[in-house]
């Protein structure tokens, strides 16, 4: 376990420094105006591969400009989405269709990487991740809601279930990163990090050939956006945060929770589903074969319907 963290903190140390080497412009995220345009272009290029009708949104925070995908029919129950590192909410093309037709879709981008909501800082406490994602719930109002988060947005999701008379109905998991374990195979998942480090193409592909199990599933366009979010935003000290959670952190979740990892997954392995069926009292876990961490594009149909049939 201390190894896996070294090695982590290593890594992120090294892509801070990198990070401070370059003139701020007016956000966080990105180093340059020219860059951060032609990484929202993909973006948006990404969005079109959504195939229902959404709608962007705003939201103003004290900690700053949220951005928000919203689809699906008004009067249905909400249910929030929590994206992966780098991944932002474009991520969820593959599953969009499934989780909209019976829920009101909040798809949030996070503040402190790649995607389009704004942040004036390097990095946030767990109570003020906490206090972000309150803002945009009360701002929509939103109560007793479901949660579909994917990797760090699992984390994410995790934290905000442990939090007392939190609005929270289900909890979906896919692939949480260190939630349950530190992560799995380091030397495997070392490669995102060097993709940030020094992006090209070639670590571009090694990484995705390491984190899904079908990388050739990946959409081109999507797979363009994921490049230059390594290529062009910088990286967060956060990550230093995301601790697995106490047992008695987890006994706190009283919460339905189905978590969902890959058969190939170098983040988690069924360790974390024992870990999950020990300590969270409403928990269902299911292996995903054939799937690797981007085990929501590497099976999609049948991650859909996993998620759709728990959340019923």
């Amino acid at each position: 376990m201390y190894k896996s963290l070294y090695v982590l903190a290593i890594f992120v140390f090294i892509l801070g420094c990198n990070v401070w080497k370059n003139k701020k412009i007016d956000d966080y995220v990105f180093k340059r105006k020219k860059e951060k345009k032609e990484y929202i272009t993909s973006y948006d290029k990404s969005l079109k591969l959504w195939d229902i009708p959404f709608e962007e949104q705003y939201v103003l925070t004290k900690f700053g400009k949220a951005h928000i995908i919203v689809s699906g029919p008004k009067e249905a129950k909400t249910l929030v989405l929590l994206h992966g590192m780098d991944a932002s909410s474009t991520m969820w093309y593959p599953n969009i269709k499934s989780l909209s037709e019976n829920h009101r879709v909040y798809a949030i981008d996070f503040l402190i990487e790649a995607g389009k909501s704004d942040s004036p800082k390097s990095a946030l406490s767990n109570e003020e991740i906490i206090s972000w994602y309150t803002e945009i719930f009360n701002f929509y109002k939103l109560k007793n809601f479901d949660i579909v988060g994917a990797s760090r947005g699992g984390w994410i999701a995790t934290l905000l279930a442990t939090q007392e008379n939190y609005k929270i109905d289900k909890l979906v998991l896919l692939s949480p990163a260190q939630t349950f374990e530190n992560v799995d195979q380091i030397n495997k998942a070392s490669s995102a990090f060097f993709l940030k480090l020094f992006p090209n193409k070639k670590k571009l592909k090694k990484t995705l050939d390491a984190f899904a199990f079908y990388p050739e599933k990946i959409n081109p366009i999507y797979k363009n956006q994921f490049y230059l979010a390594n290529k062009y935003s910088k990286s967060n000290m956060s990550l230093l945060q995301m601790l697995p959670f106490s047992d008695e952190d987890l006994k706190k979740i009283k919460n339905p929770v189905l978590v969902l990892i890959g058969d190939h997954d170098v983040i988690n392995s069924e360790k974390s589903l024992l870990q999950a069926n020990q300590f969270l009292s409403n928990c269902k876990t299911k292996t995903i074969k054939n799937a690797g961490h981007f085990l929501s594009i590497d099976q999609s149909s049948l991650v859909n319907q996993i998620i759709v049939d728990f959340l019923k």
